[in-house]
Formats: C-alpha cells, sequence, structure tokens
C-alpha cells in the first residue's frame, strides 16, 4: 500500500501544481484594463498594459486593474467667499484614469488615485476660487465663471498625473438665508429697474414716432397748400363743368353765379 501511494506521488503533486496554475490568474471586466506586478520579477511591469479577459500569472504575483470607464464623485464643499461669508457647494467631478499610462499610475500614485489626489485638490481649488466672489456672485451672476474656474484650475493641476478630467458640475450652491433673501430681494428690483426701463423706453419711441408722424403730415399739407391757387382751383371747376355738360344727363345751367364763379349745373336723370 505504501509502495503504491509513493508511486503515485509524484502524479498527484503534478496534478495539484497543474490545478492550482489553471487557477491563478486574473479576470480583467469589460472597461478596465490591468498593470502586472511580479514579487521576485522587479515588480510592477512598465511599458505594458493588459487588456480585458483573463490574464494567466503564478499565483505569487498579481494583476492590479484599474476602471478606465469615465467616473462621477460627488464632492459636497464648504467654501468662503470673499467677504467671508460660509458657501455650501455640491460639484460632481466626471475623471478617469489615462488609460496609457496606467502603469505610471500605479508606481506613483496607485488605485486609489482619486481619494488620495483629486479630491484634496479639488477642495483646495474650490476655496482658492470661492474667495475671490462674493455670495451674490457665486450663487447666480458668476456662478458659470465659478464652476469655470474650477474645473479649469483643477485640470491643470492633474495634467502631471496620469488622471484626466472631463467636467466639473456645479449641482448647487447654499448660502446664508440673510443673503439669499438680501440677494433675492436686489434680483427684484433690479428685474422692475428693467421693466420700468423698458416702458420709458416704449414710450419714448412712440412719442418720436409721433412727432415724426405730425412733422410729416404737416409738410404734406404745407407742400399741397403752397400748390393750390385760385386760378389752378377755378381751372379745376372748368374741367368739371364741361365734363358735366357733356354728359348725357338732363340738366339746367344757371350763368352769373359771382364775378369769377363758374355757372352752376343742375342736373337730373336722362
Amino acid at each position: 500500500m505504501k509502495k503504491s501511494l509513493w508511486k503515485h506521488l509524484p502524479i498527484l503533486i503534478v496534478a495539484v501544481l497543474a490545478l492550482g496554475m489553471v487557477g491563478c490568474g486574473t479576470q480583467v471586466p469589460s472597461g478596465h484594463l490591468g498593470v502586472f506586478y511580479s514579487k521576485f520579477g522587479g515588480g510592477t511591469q512598465l511599458g505594458k498594459i493588459y487588456g480585458e479577459g483573463f490574464n494567466w500569472h503564478f499565483p505569487w504575483n498579481s494583476m492590479i486593474v484599474y476602471k478606465i470607464q469615465l467616473q462621477e464623485q460627488e464632492e459636497k464643499l464648504t467654501v468662503l467667499s470673499s467677504d467671508g461669508a460660509t458657501i455650501k457647494m455640491d460639484v460632481s467631478i466626471l475623471y478617469r484614469p489615462d488609460a496609457r499610462k496606467i502603469d505610471s499610475l500605479q508606481v506613483t500614485i496607485g488605485p486609489n488615485y482619486y481619494n488620495v489626489k483629486v479630491a484634496p485638490t479639488v477642495r483646495g481649488i474650490a476655496r482658492d476660487v470661492a474667495g475671490r466672489y462674493t455670495p451674490e456672485e457665486i450663487y447666480s451672476t458668476k456662478r458659470a465663471q465659478v464652476k469655470k474656474e474650477i474645473r479649469d484650475e483643477l485640470t491643470k493641476a492633474m495634467g502631471h498625473t496620469y488622471i484626466i478630467i472631463e467636467n466639473v458640475i456645479m449641482r448647487d450652491v447654499s448660502i446664508p438665508e440673510k443673503i439669499s433673501e438680501a440677494i433675492n430681494f436686489k434680483l427684484t428690483a433690479d428685474q422692475e429697474a428693467q421693466k420700468m426701463k423698458f416702458t420709458i423706453e416704449k414710450e419714448r419711441l412712440e412719442a418720436e414716432r409721433k412727432k415724426i408722424e405730425a412733422k410729416g403730415i404737416a409738410d404734406f399739407q404745407k407742400i399741397v397748400s403752397a400748390g393750390i391757387t385760385p386760378s389752378l382751383l377755378k381751372w379745376k371747376g372748368i374741367e368739371a363743368t364741361l365734363k358735366l355738360a357733356e354728359s348725357q344727363n338732363t340738366k339746367v345751367v344757371v350763368i352769373g353765379n359771382s364775378e369769377d364763379g363758374l355757372p352752376i349745373i343742375l342736373g337730373g336723370d336722362k
């Protein structure tokens, strides 16, 4: 029995090793890439990125998997405005690792790169940017500008870290209630002032239009009056009398209406 066991021991060892080797490897999911780490072969393998699928390796080595798809992280920030007011901002950071450089990212920062590098940088930049603006500007008038500055400065700060910032979305801004009421009152007053300004401008333009219209009518009347003379009126009267006299209708002609007057023609039906 013992001889039989010793006889088959090599086969058993080979089988165990084979099963172990078959089970040694790392599955890289879709949308992910891997970086190989060799425990006895120099550590992180630089210059080669492993793609999706099963990647076999010895059990003492490992594969570090990175998600390269676009990711979102929400940050709730508390910052101070230029006048010292406390402002709360809710922003979302859209980011991903540089797929071509995840081996360098592994060596310099590691898989927890967002919490180690991105998050602290976002908070510091947000505080710096907010300190340049008043609560009203952050809340309403320059909100887009504040977001743009945070995004641009964060993108620049991540430029040499193998982390790509796709966008920064400012979801909400909260300011102290008294400041909010003051801002809303000012905005309402500004809207009323703009409305009044529009009304005044409309009335001014209407008055200008009427003035131009009246001047046009006066100029027309002046031109017409200058062209109407007694001789013209008399001539027009003669033309009308001739046309009436030539018509086929029965008529009575009365002579001697006035010194320079025209005959009076009383007409009837034919």
